[in-house]
């Protein structure tokens, strides 16, 4: 009987640590399904794509040039969380491999050859790098960047609140040699824009069009819900209030009786919820309490009114 006890117990916590064992996938290939072994494109712009790896958590992509076995150039080298990946190259010859990772092991990496032909300017497309499509931004200065285009000798760069309906009366229309661009923006609201290579004889296609938001007011002050004021309460308390269709995250604060010490190191505390459980408080003891939003550009907002509770 005892026995049996034991072998249960053994079996229960060799379960349970297999729920924290991080599986190894250092046997693990990875099916590559573009480009295509030994491509030949006269398109700058490739996405690398592979399947998805078990227990994989990020995969490593790597690209030289010529080959491995004779590195010429290094050009990329990074760890990405998902499945694709596109990057624009300039003609010539490469080796690229992509291999999944995970916190303990790594895989086994797949190698692909890939060839890239000089091509006409205007059938190329410029690929973007910041900022990230749907960005909402507090500071008016922002810096727009680009990949280089092989053939370019300059950049124009298009900003503008009305999807580039006039080219005459858009925000900034603007031709660089760099690869970036510090705006500043002028007033609140979505802005649009985009990016096209350019030389003497010939433009680039238009990159994709991207959007950001220019934000500088925060989120509207939080309405309490309960406890009401001066109630009388038992721990746990649960502390509510009003969502805020702006509010990305809330700041709580929780005060001791003076209503300006912090109750303890865990406020204030940073929620996405309309509701947090304070479980402290002993029997006859004062709290004082107040809630503020931020929105996803990171404006804070104003608190709400300070509240007291007493615990029971």
């Amino acid at each position: 009987m005892q026995n049996k006890i034991l072998l249960i117990g053994l079996m229960t916590l060799v379960m349970g640590c297999s729920e924290f064992i991080e599986p190894s996938i250092s046997d693990r290939g990875i099916e590559v399904l573009a480009p295509a072994n030994r491509l030949e494109s006269n398109s700058y712009q490739q996405t690398f794509w592979w399947n998805p790896v078990a227990d994989a958590l990020y995969y490593r992509l790597q690209v030289v040039s010529p080959h491995f076995d004779s590195v010429a150039r290094l050009v990329l080298d990074t760890l990405i969380n998902k499945d694709k990946f596109t990057y624009t190259l300039d003609p010539g010859k490469y080796e690229w491999r992509v291999r999944a990772e995970n916190g303990s092991s790594t895989g086994m990496y797949a190698n692909r050859m890939l060839t890239i032909y000089p091509s006409t300017l205007s059938d190329q497309i410029l690929q973007l790098s910041l900022p990230a499509t749907g960005m909402a931004v507090s500071r008016p200065q922002v810096r727009f960047e680009w990949l280089k285009l092989f053939g370019a000798a300059n950049y124009r760069l298009q900003v503008d609140r009305n999807n580039f309906q006039d080219e005459k009366n858009m925000d900034l229309n603007i031709t660089t040699e760099n690869l970036s661009f510090l705006h500043t923006l002028t007033a609140e609201g979505s802005y649009q824009f985009r990016v096209r290579a350019e030389n003497p004889s010939q433009n680039s296609k238009w990159s994709t069009v991207r959007t950001i938001v220019f934000d500088t007011t925060g989120p509207e002050k939080p309405q309490l819900s309960t406890p009401l004021n001066k109630q009388a309460v038992t721990a746990p308390v649960r502390l509510v209030w009003n969502k805020i269709s702006d509010a990305e995250k809330y700041e709580v604060w929780v005060y001791k009786s003076d209503g300006e010490t912090p109750y303890s190191s865990a406020y204030p505390k940073s929620v996405t919820a309309t509701e947090i459980s304070f479980d402290g408080g002993n029997p006859g003891e004062t709290v004082t309490w107040r809630v503020r939003g931020f929105d996803r550009a990171g404006n804070m907002g104003t608190f709400s009114e300070m509240r007291t509770f007493t615990v029971q």
